[in-house]
């Protein structure tokens, strides 16, 4: 499997996570995931591999969130909203050999290289 990063080339974390992994000659496939929007199953398979549950990784304080009433939303609600609104899930996610990691901080995608 390639290196995968969902990217946001306007956030912050995702530039620095995508600079430190060209830095360590990583040149992953760049997803920009608000323009090509992952599926439920790809967002299950990250939620796997990360061991979080879908609200771990929404950006809870995004207008789109609260907008959209997720709040006290089951988690198939919640991976359904992410797949119809990408740009509530939290980034930069990095997916290797199975693996997955969030660039928060960027150096903590560097595990999955070890």
């Amino acid at each position: 499997m390639t290196t995968q990063i969902w990217h946001n080339p306007r956030c912050s974390k995702s530039r620095e996570t995508l600079a430190l992994l060209k830095d360590n000659g990583i040149e992953p496939e760049v997803i920009l995931y608000k323009d090509t929007a992952p599926s439920e199953a790809d967002i299950r398979a990250v939620l796997a591999a990360l061991g979080k549950a879908p609200i771990e990784l929404i950006r809870q304080n995004d207008p789109a969130f609260k907008a959209l009433g997720l709040s006290s939303a089951n988690d198939e609600t919640l991976l359904k909203a992410m797949a119809e609104h990408p740009a509530i899930i939290e980034r930069p996610v990095v997916r290797h050999a199975g693996k997955a990691a969030l660039g928060r901080p960027p150096e903590a995608v560097l595990k999955l290289f070890n």
